[in-house]
């Protein structure tokens, strides 16, 4: 006999809703999982995981081309029908068997179909009605955003999903947009010979520091990229075969596939929102704990909630997430102070977020810009990357750049960019000195090994001076 009531029922599960489950499940309660698509969500499938697939070939192409010794021995050009085959066995084919067992694993509950609100703690999934003891946790994630643009939803162009998971490159790509998702398929597009064309009306990667996007941009433009800042699209159309995008200034961009790449908006369309009383095609409003305002049984994690679109920091708000509702579910006290066990404090001032593009993008915490309208008393430190030994063993040509924001009446570490090859993998320390707000008098005490990329953090402190 199925049973249709569970202490937890979690709409979504991709990568956050499956962290809610399993935590509520280590905590002793029940948990039902609901999903309409692949169990393992976009970023198993259509984001994370294929974009970085298809990105990884090209960066490794490029930085073995750098390197005496090797550039020597790389005769052929880059392989990208393998790279294609590489990201579709790194997704598993778009089957998602291998997640599903994992839920089973974890002692997880799966229905599969659209998941509908219907009531106070109550989830309809076809002729099915489920109800939870203790809470429902919508984690649905969001999609890509269409901008009112004449003619371009007829047209049929591209998002992501469509980028991720072509089968092979088309010979010119036209992009709508500045960010993540645009810089990054722009330069995996741009390995594979693609004739790209960026149309960013405000600029590249706008949310980090500008010299990240003045960098990211230089680098497509060394890979035959053109970039187009400043500019609009007015109207797309079909000719040919071809999509038309008419610019508000400049000629009209034609190419073969068109990406729109512009923004997200929330999946909730159709969950049911209207029956408690929320509006369908809303974000969800959450306190630090995640739970909605104004309900005392419904939470929301990840993109749904619109703090922070990424699925790392998703997964961190799934573990407060889980971990509460179990705690409110057994009567145990709820650490929701600041940093407590509890909470997604970091999720304000204190986000990792990398993008792959060649050179990478690797930040955490606050930009210049963003600290100074918070009102800090700042003072900023850059250095230039290439002047490491670290980066003249890394690349025969290393172009990079850092920054450091400091707190000057605190004397910590509010914000860190790294711009340059392989900066992903130096963000984790950045990451510990500003969530521990680790006084600049201590940080002088970590001594990076020589000749590593790590020495930049001997240097950005170097040239801070010691403080006083």
């Amino acid at each position: 006999m199925s049973t249709t009531e569970y202490d937890l029922i979690v709409i979504g599960a991709g990568a956050v809703g499956e962290n809610v489950a399993d935590r509520a499940v280590q905590g002793g309660l029940t948990a039902l999982i609901v999903e309409s698509e692949l169990v393992g969500g976009d970023c198993s499938y259509w984001a994370c995981m294929p974009s970085k697939a298809l990105l990884r070939s090209g960066m490794v192409y490029r930085a073995a081309k750098k390197v005496g010794g090797a550039s020597e021995a790389i005769t052929k050009p880059l392989d990208v029908a393998a790279t294609f085959a590489r990201r579709t066995a790194i997704i598993h084919d778009w089957n998602d068997e291998g997640q599903v067992e994992w839920l089973k694993g974890a002692h997880i509950d799966l229905a599969r179909g659209l998941g509908v609100i219907t009531g106070v703690k109550q989830v309809t999934v076809g002729d099915t009605v489920y109800t939870a003891r203790h809470a429902v946790c919508v984690s649905t994630g969001s999609v890509p955003l269409l901008p009112d643009i004449p003619g371009l939803a007829d047209s049929q162009p591209w998002t992501s999903h469509d980028a991720t998971s072509a089968k092979e490159a088309p010979a010119s790509l036209a992009i709508i947009g500045g960010g993540v998702v645009a810089v990054e398929m722009a330069t995996a597009y741009a390995s594979f010979g693609t004739k790209v064309t960026v149309i960013a009306r405000t600029g590249l990667l706008t949310g980090q520091e500008p010299f990240a996007g003045e960098l990211v941009g230089d680098a497509l433009g060394e890979l035959g990229a053109t970039v187009l800042l400043g500019v609009s699209p007015t109207a797309v159309s079909k000719k040919d075969g071809s999509f038309v995008v008419e610019l508000d200034k400049g000629p009209a961009v034609t190419a073969e596939r068109l990406l729109v790449a512009t923004g997200r908006v929330p999946r909730s369309m159709d969950l049911g929102l209207e029956n408690i009383g929320l509006a369908p095609g809303d974000w969800l409003d959450v306190d630090d704990t995640m739970k909605v305002k104004g309900f005392d049984w419904l939470y929301s994690t990840g993109d749904m909630n619109h703090r922070v679109l990424l699925t790392h920091q998703g997964k961190y708000q799934a573990r407060a997430a889980g971990d509460v509702i179990v705690a409110r579910a057994l009567g145990k006290p709820v650490d929701d102070a600041a940093w407590g066990t509890h909470v997604a404090t970091a999720d304000h001032q204190a986000v990792p977020q990398v993008t792959f593009t060649d050179p990478e993008v690797a930040s955490v915490g606050l930009t210049a810009e963003a600290a100074a309208k918070a009102g800090y008393e700042t003072r900023v430190v850059d250095y230039d990357m290439s002047w490491l030994a670290g980066a003249t063993i890394q690349a025969d040509n290393y172009v990079g750049k850092a920054r450091m924001v400091v707190d000057e009446k605190r004397k910590v570490i509010l914000g860190v960019t790294f711009v340059g090859q392989d900066v992903s993998e130096m963000l984790q320390a950045a990451t510990f000195a500003v969530v521990g707000e680790i006084p600049l008098d201590r940080l002088w005490h970590a001594v990076p090994a020589y000749p590593t990329m790590n020495e930049i953090w001997l240097r950005l402190l170097e040239t801070y001076g010691r403080p006083v």
